[in-house]
């Protein structure tokens, strides 16, 4: 009979990767992000495969995403404009199949999530400039 901490773990194992799966997705499909799911994964993953958790920081595509940003808060550039066209074109296609009050809620959380991430250094080299300067590297202090 299976103990409870091997159910958790399974049960941990299957949601790392299924989020997993939507990363992928995300990848090729416009609109859908994969660092949020990126994350979750190796969150899944730490909690129930440590193999699957080392697996994904080693990944060549989401290694540097996952290490950058669990060290050092670093939310690249490049996601940043990304996610800003995603999101622009997602509100495009929903002004045409959603009404006005469904566009204005989904974009002012749009805007919040944008300027979420905006905060966040794009590089290594600006996270280190903020720590030297003494600012935030995020929201709250230089941890976060």
């Amino acid at each position: 009979m299976a103990t409870i901490s091997t159910i958790k773990k399974f049960l941990w194992k299957c949601l790392g990767f299924c989020s997993l799966g939507m990363a992928y997705i995300g990848l090729i499909t416009p609109g859908i992000p994969y660092s949020p799911f990126v994350v979750f994964a190796a969150y899944c993953f730490a909690k129930g495969s440590p193999k699957m958790h080392a697996w994904l920081y080693n990944h060549k595509l989401f290694g540097p995403f996952l290490t950058n940003w669990s060290e050092k808060r670093v939310f690249p550039q490049r996601m940043k404009y990304f996610m800003l066209a995603m999101m622009s074109a997602s509100l495009i296609i929903m002004s045409f199949t959603v009404p006005m009050r469904g566009i204005i809620y989904t974009g002012i959380f749009m805007a919040l999530v944008a300027v979420w991430a905006w905060r966040y250094p794009s590089s290594v080299e600006e996270h280190d400039a903020r720590i030297v300067a003494g600012k935030k590297v995020g929201w709250f202090s230089n941890n976060f």
